[in-house]
């Protein structure tokens, strides 16, 4: 019995190393060098920057995305601002999943100051990683100043890889861990989904709200599906009172995804996150685990076999149902501005039945959209289950796309961190209707994502 079992394994594993061989594009080039001309054909160092070097004391990012009434106020307030000093920041990933789910193809780019046309990331097939990356911690003013360069390794032992790399911060894209956090405890029996959790933040922290009194299940959804801040917080909490925060980060790491972290958050209001980090590549892979798949999805450096079993299938039926009614559709997709001239169709969603009023208008939480979506959705030829993320100099946007019926086929994860958020535009960009929720970001993100999802069409 033995034997079958270490041969099953063994061809899991052959599957998982067939699966991942490069994969070329209906043009014939490899997948990856597709992605590397998708990210450079955007000349993202176009922009405008609003809060230029110099023209106002340099200060770390916000850690939460601002409210709907914030952004408001900040969109009747913009500056003019000065074109970008220097090429962002930007790691861009995709894995390519076969019918069953599982990787058939990785590509990861990442674009910096010193790779301005972007670098192509060697990445290991079976395991899905890279060893070839010093991931540096965001730090706005280093970037600023210091070429683009950070100063803070995020893992030891790097110091001598050639592609030297400062992670944009996840904003609110760091949900997802905190949601596999959550669900972790929930397949171990140590969190009811359907409990009351009593959330009393001490000491007291804005963006965290007052005490409340939700099911968990509702704390989730709000955070994934309205980014809810105090949602957010609430979970976050309730993760500290189990004492669990050291173990969620160590099973990222254990399941060979040692770049996502959540560390320093205040065990009492659950705020605080900018000590959270996350690669594209192991964000990707995160996301392949909870869109399941069949066999082996890849295999860490020591050996362990990852299968989508690391949540249970109810876990992970409960996660994607919330990814998939994500309202916040506006950086890789933007079907929530359908018809605008800006910005740009990006991904072609549909958009959750859910946020849509009778007369096809989207309201998501107290952000409001002013147009009819329906023609949109007519025309989608993708679902999005994704998380968007933004902060002044944080815009992210992670999901899993799968073709609709009679559509052309695709079905791939997609990944996209950049430092370009708010405080960053377009040369041109028309005004935002008053009481609307304002486009956050340059609508360059919603050209990458119709060129990734051509490309991952073709291949």
């Amino acid at each position: 019995m033995k034997l079958k079992r270490i041969s099953l394994v063994c061809a899991a594993l052959a599957v998982v190393a067939a699966s991942t061989t490069p994969v070329a594009t209906a043009d014939g080039q490899p997948l990856a060098e597709r992605l590397r001309e998708a990210v450079a054909a955007q000349n993202f160092k176009d922009v405008v920057d609003l809060t230029p070097p110099g023209a106002q004391p340099s200060a770390q990012h916000e850690e939460y995305d601002p409210s709907p009434a914030e952004l408001m106020r900040r969109a009747r307030t913009r500056s003019e601002g000065r074109p970008l000093h220097q090429t962002p920041n930007l790691d861009v990933a995709v894995i390519k999943l076969d019918p069953a789910g599982r990787p058939q193809a990785v590509a990861n780019v990442l674009l910096s100051p010193q790779h301005p046309n972007g670098v192509v990331v060697p990445v290991q097939p079976r395991s899905l990683s890279t060893d070839q990356v010093r991931y540096r911690w965001w730090n706005d003013a280093e970037w600023d100043t210091n070429g683009g360069r950070g100063t803070r390794d995020v893992l030891p032992g790097r110091e001598n890889a050639p592609i030297d790399f400062s992670s944009p911060y996840p904003a609110s894209v760091l949900k997802l861990l905190v949601g596999f956090g959550v669900l972790r405890l929930v397949d171990l029996g140590r969190i009811d989904l359907d409990a009351d959790y009593a959330f009393d933040p001490n000491p007291a922290r804005q963006v965290c709200g007052g005490p409340t009194v939700k099911k968990v299940r509702q704390h989730f959804d709000e955070m994934i599906t309205k980014s809810q801040n105090e949602s957010t917080c609430a979970l976050v909490k309730l993760l500290h009172d189990l004492n669990a925060w050291d173990e969620v980060n160590r099973t990222f790491a254990d399941l060979g995804m040692p770049t996502l972290m959540v560390t320093g958050t205040n065990p009492g209001n659950g705020g605080a996150w900018g000590g959270s980090n996350m690669s594209g590549l192991d964000t990707a892979k995160l996301l392949l685990l909870i869109n399941g798949g069949a066999d082996v999805l890849w295999t860490t450096n020591d050996g362990k076999p990852v299968t989508a079993h690391e949540l249970s299938p109810s876990s992970r039926t409960f996660f994607l149902d919330t990814l998939a009614a994500q309202g916040h559709n506006e950086m890789l997709s933007t079907p929530n501005w359908c018809g605008r001239d800006y910005p740009v169709q990006g991904i072609p969603q549909q958009v959750p039945s859910r946020w849509i009023k009778p007369d096809g208008t989207v309201t998501v939480g107290d952000a409001v959209y002013d147009r009819d979506v329906r023609p949109c959705n007519d025309a989608a030829e993708v679902t999005f289950a994704h998380k968007t993320g933004w902060t002044a100099t944080a815009g992210s946007d992670a999901g899993i796309v799968k073709s609709l019926p009679g559509k052309n086929k695709r079905d791939y994860v997609v990944v996209v961190f950049g430092n370009l958020g708010m405080d960053y535009t377009d040369p041109v960009r028309p005004a935002d209707p008053p009481g609307v929720f304002p486009v956050l970001y340059t609508q360059k993100f919603a050209q990458l994502g119709k060129q990734i999802d051509v490309v991952l069409r073709s291949s």
